[in-house]
């Protein structure tokens, strides 16, 4: 009866080993997308560090200038001194970027969009107006261009509180409020796999294959990634907002994204195939030191 318990134990450990491998790996497939979510798209830091870089585009730049000092119309400028402001604007467009107040105003259009976009409506500050769709919030930079116009020509211009233009529809929005709620449960789940990696470690009989199929595992999610990366990036890019500024700013978005998510896939790959290569050196290791069975002798009996 030795031999077989002692397979039914072999057989035991080799199925929940299999079985925590295969959870581990599908609780990661979801948690490194989730964590990328809420560290660059989420959390408001991030979100402001990961776009912040794309008001430095030349062609986004003279958009978001021509987009802000277009604001200022006729409804805010008297008729009689249009002649001597609109040469003032064409100015101030073309030189927004390079004012020293830009890289402040960018940031504080970030942080303006993001709270529109993420932040519950009850926590607005008063007057702002809540959004059903993914929205830029322009209102710093207008009132860059309002403070420059005003000193030049002393006409005690107002800036608005708020320059909205969507970026997506009521639909892309409720996918966004899905998102933000989800994207916060990926540390969760990460910690749930290395739980799962280590129990497949622990109850393995062969260490060696554990480690080579996490790291497997892991170069076919690293592809998976990719895939499914491109296919959402080639849906975002194929909506249409109608605005030229949202669909620079959606275009460089993307372009980031891919590129800040591909950096990750990237080191998931990597360390995917270290761990398959350290994998399969244990297993070679381990099989050279395993004791072949002694036959048994039987012993001789004297009459």
């Amino acid at each position: 009866m030795a031999l077989p318990i002692n397979l039914l134990g072999i057989l035991v450990r080799t199925f929940v080993s299999a079985v925590a491998v295969l959870i581990g790996l599908v609780l990661a497939a979801a948690a490194v997308p989730a964590m990328w979510v809420d560290r660059n798209i989420v959390q408001e830091e991030g979100f402001v560090a990961f776009t912040a870089p794309l008001g430095k585009d030349p062609v986004f730049q003279q958009r978001l200038a021509a987009a802000a000092v277009g604001s200022l119309g006729a409804e805010r400028i008297p008729e009689a001194l249009s002649g001597l402001v609109t040469p003032i604007l064409e100015s101030a467009a073309r030189s927004l970027t390079s004012m020293p107040g830009y890289p402040d105003a960018w940031t504080e259009t970030l942080r303006k969009s993001h709270r529109l976009n993420f932040a519950d409506p009850q926590t607005l500050p008063a007057g702002a107006q809540s959004v059903s769709s993914v929205t830029l919030d322009l209102a710093p930079l207008v009132a860059l261009v309002t403070k420059q116009v005003a000193e030049v020509t002393t006409l005690p211009l107002e800036a608005p509180d708020q320059l909205l233009i969507t970026i997506g529809q009521p639909e892309h929005r409720q996918i966004l409020d899905r998102v933000s709620a989800f994207a916060p449960m990926g540390y969760a789940l990460a910690i749930g796999a290395l739980i799962a990696f280590a129990l497949a470690f622990v109850a393995a009989r062969q260490r060696g294959t554990v480690v080579a199929g996490i790291g497997l595992g892991t170069l076919v999610l690293a592809g998976v990634w990719k895939l499914a990366a491109d296919a959402v990036g080639g849906a975002v890019t194929r909506t249409s907002s109608g605005n030229e500024v949202a669909e620079i700013f959606k275009s460089e978005f993307v372009a980031a994204a891919s590129s800040s998510f591909g950096q990750w896939i990237l080191a998931a790959a990597a360390a995917g195939g270290v761990l398959l290569a350290v994998g399969l050196v244990l297993r070679a290791v381990g099989g050279r030191r395993t004791p072949q069975p002694q036959p048994q002798q039987v012993p001789s009996q004297h009459r």
